[in-house]
């Protein structure tokens, strides 16, 4: 399956903020956006100026690039939800928050999206006592996601959960790390999904 397989500290220099994609080097001195904030590149340090489709089309790569998705996968998660009832920007954020890759990193099981994918492909988590393998399933209010028993001595996995403090568990997930079990208590809402995210510019873009 194709993927990313760049630097991914020069992603979060083209979009000009942090994008939390190599885990604990984020919060660390070593951050990219700490040693330079500029893009990258030879033209970087030039003040860029955007036009309104420009400013569009950034906002959507920014996105795709939190989430870890490619254009085809981003393209069916916006006509989903350009199908779905309400807003299509914040159906777009819901249905990228229920991501199960995104799931397992917000509990805290891994310190990235990218480990939460390889960690759900390998098959480490069950969802509603059923191993998953899909990092794209959505999941509903009331599932559970559990780290598989013979998971639960994974170095990376225990350091994760350790580091939790880091950042915070959203509302609409609990975590059990005794038990290592999370529950999801209610679907994303707009005001609890706390990125920098203009999700309206993706819709214009998409409307075009």
């Amino acid at each position: 399956m194709a993927r990313y397989i760049g630097p991914v500290c020069r992603l979060c220099r083209r979009e000009g903020t942090k994008l939390f994609l190599k885990g604990d080097r984020c919060f660390s001195e070593k951050c990219a956006i700490e040693r330079r904030n500029y893009p990258p590149g030879q033209h970087g340090q030039t003040r860029p100026r955007f036009s309104d489709y420009g400013m569009q089309l950034r906002e959507k790569q920014k996105v795709k690039r939190i989430y870890g998705l490619l254009e085809k996968q981003f393209e069916n998660t916006m006509s989903t939800a350009n199908r779905m009832k309400g807003r299509t920007g914040e159906n777009l954020l819901s249905l990228l928050e229920r991501r199960l890759d995104n799931v397992v990193f917000r509990l805290g099981f891994a310190t990235s999206r990218a480990e939460a994918r390889q960690l759900v492909r390998h098959g480490h988590f069950l969802v509603n006592g059923r191993r998953a393998t899909i990092p794209s399933m959505l999941v509903r209010a009331g599932t559970k996601i559990t780290l598989a028993e013979s998971s639960r001595q994974i170095t990376r996995i225990v350091g994760a959960l350790e580091a939790l403090e880091r950042r915070s568990v959203p509302s609409w997930l609990e975590i059990d790390k005794d038990n290592f079990e999370g529950t999801v208590k209610a679907l994303p809402v707009r005001e609890e999904i706390t990125l920098p995210i203009q999700a309206q510019l993706i819709v214009e873009l998409y409307s075009r």
